[in-house]
């Protein structure tokens, strides 16, 4: 379990498929095959500049012509204007583009799904027409005879494949690194799941702004690059509709969300595009974007996720079971480790809400709802379907702000702030639903959960560790989170909330679709947990599970408190009864 890839592991294939690719380029004297061999790298790198956004946060940008239209006018331009070499143009062009995706991005990440995709396709189009109208529908880098060199021009094309594929291979290793750093597991938690990367403290907004940053960067010294190799930009060149799709579909035919993925797809799709272009362009006009718009199709047809995964399952399905598709037998749940106590009533609060209270529309959902959680206490949030369980969490956590009333952390307001900032604070969560990230390890998902506190990937590890041993789950680590049984999903939520160190933790329904065995194994899980120091608050319907569980019930009931109380005063109470199972039942059980 918990085996990273060495450096080594990691980037030596890459360096074999880099020397095996200059080696081809020596034997290759056609000018125009030349230039096909330099265009796969470029469009690799303009895939890989999307898949980095795209890819990694799931959010799918119909614009990234935006930023390498914006990268090839900076060279262009400034060799033209200025005659600044494009050895210093093509940075310029990557500062360009970083800026430019910062600034899209500050609007733009407000919107989501086909919205955020819909508005990233509008920039482009804007830059297209603002270029046609500042006179630059034509702009040629002048051709320099005496130290070409020193204006990356080259009398041997094969120059430019070196140079092309050098960036690839500075690309690839860089991407890879970013793959298995907290860094690129947090972002591959936010496209998975965003609110539950935002329970664990992972703050998506400010990571897709970097990370969109970073993609802008990327994609405009590619087209810098692009620009002095062709010699000459225009607008429909560089802004068009064309050159967007052509960075979505290198990266979904060879495979999103994976290094390997747009090379793979610019190593089929590009000399294919080239030479039909070449053979048949004259006949036929776009012929490239029906390849690219054909590609698409076969792709979602025959390989969802890209030929990558397609092969990687195939092989997979091969081989003999391992231990990431196989789950290894679960340890049965600890029940050893220090008895509980339940908390004196003097202990310190550590939340307390104070007249919260949400609407949506006409229907309110809490209404004033205030009570207190003293350190070390389980206290039971109960009610029937409907009474606003569920919201309260919400409010608590920061997923919904409250129209009124607020909320203290240990004396402290934190009524309206978001999930990251309160996972920070020490405050846990798991949900209704599970929310795993399926593609991940049950060790990669408790370790996302780990890295709001731990320093090092490596002390994230250690919580991981730690957390999936409290739970009954190290023998599962390696197995892959979309194979769980319901049961172990609920424990790895667990452990992935455990691996964050909260002081407070919000079990949303953790029953939710066991049955009774299930239920009893999961019992003294969250007895451990509490008596190890953690207070819990925990939402349940099955009440004979919670009275064995808390120290005290909140009864909700359309959004109010019905009673508070311990549980054999709440489940003695007339009131909880009717609310329960009706009134007809509540007379029965009074007579």
């Amino acid at each position: 379990m918990f085996r990273p890839l060495s450096p080594g592991r990691m980037i030596w294939p890459i360096l074999a498929f880099c020397a095996a690719y200059a080696l081809l380029g020596l034997f290759v004297t056609n000018s125009y095959h030349q230039l096909t061999l330099t265009l796969v790298p470029i469009w690799a790198i303009f895939g890989l500049s999307w898949n980095l956004l795209s890819g990694m946060t799931g959010l799918i940008s119909f614009g990234h012509a935006a930023f390498f239209g914006l990268g090839a006018y900076t060279v262009a331009l400034l060799f033209v204007k200025l005659g600044l070499t494009p050895w210093l143009g093509i940075p310029v062009a990557g500062l360009v583009g970083g800026l430019s995706g910062l600034l899209i991005g500050l609007p733009t990440f407000r919107l989501r799904g086909h919205y955020f995709a819909l508005a990233m396709l509008a920039y482009p189009l804007a830059l297209l027409n603002v270029f046609l109208w500042l006179g630059y529908q034509e702009v040629s880098l002048p051709l320099v005879r005496e130290r070409g060199w020193a204006f990356m021009q080259f009398a041997d094309h094969r120059v430019y494949i070196y140079l092309a594929l050098a960036l690839l291979l500075v690309t690839m290793v860089a991407m890879r690194l970013v793959e298995r750093s907290r860094y690129g597991m947090a972002l591959m938690a936010i496209k998975q799941n965003e609110a539950a990367a935002e329970a664990l403290g992972i703050d998506s907004r400010r990571l897709k702004l970097l990370t969109i940053t970073l993609s802008g960067a990327l994609a405009g010294a590619i087209g810098g690059f692009h620009a002095v190799i062709l010699l000459v930009v225009t607008p429909e060149a560089v802004f068009g509709m064309l050159i967007s799709a052509q960075a979505l579909t290198v990266a979904m035919f060879g495979g999103v969300g994976t290094v390997w993925g747009p090379v793979i797809g610019a190593l089929v799709l590009i000399p294919l595009g080239e030479t039909l272009h070449a053979q048949f362009g004259a006949v036929l006009p776009g012929i490239q974007g029906v390849v690219f718009g054909t590609a698409i199709i076969a792709v979602i047809l025959l390989a969802p996720e890209g030929l990558y995964w397609k092969a990687h399952d195939l092989l997979r399905g091969r081989q003999a079971p391992q231990p990431e598709d196989a789950p290894a037998p679960r340890q049965p749940s600890p029940s050893g480790g220090p008895a509980r106590v339940a908390p004196a009533e003097d202990a310190p609060l550590i939340l307390r809400a104070e007249g919260i209270s949400r609407a949506f529309g006409g229907v309110k959902a809490v209404r004033d709802v205030t009570f207190s959680v003293r350190q070390g206490e389980i206290l039971g949030v109960i009610g029937p379907n409907g009474a606003g369980k569920t919201t309260l969490f919400n409010l608590l956590n920061g997923f919904v702000r409250p129209d009124a009333g607020r909320v203290l952390l240990n004396g402290q307001d934190v009524t309206n702030l978001p999930p990251n900032r309160l996972a920070r604070l020490g405050v846990g969560r798991t949900f209704q639903v599970v929310r795993p990230f399926a593609r991940m390890s049950v060790a990669d998902n408790v370790m996302s959960g780990a890295q709001v506190h731990a320093g090092s990937i490596d002390e994230a590890r250690e919580l991981a560790r730690g957390a999936m041993r409290r739970v009954g789950l190290e023998t599962m680590a390696d197995a892959r989170a979309g194979t769980l049984s319901n049961l172990d999903l609920r424990l790895m939520e667990l452990a992935r909330a455990l691996a964050g160190q909260p002081r407070l933790l919000l079990l949303d329904e953790t029953f939710a679709g066991l049955g009774g065995a299930e239920v009893d194994q999961l019992l003294p899980v969250i007895r451990g947990i509490a008596a190890e120091g953690t207070t819990v608050v925990i939402i349940e319907h099955t009440l004979h599970a919670m009275v064995r569980l808390v120290d005290r019930f909140v009864v909700l009931d359309h959004g109010a408190v019905l009673a508070e109380g311990l549980p054999e005063e709440v489940t003695g109470n007339r009131a909880v009864i009717e609310a329960y199972l009706g009134s007809k039942w509540s007379a029965h059980a009074g007579a």
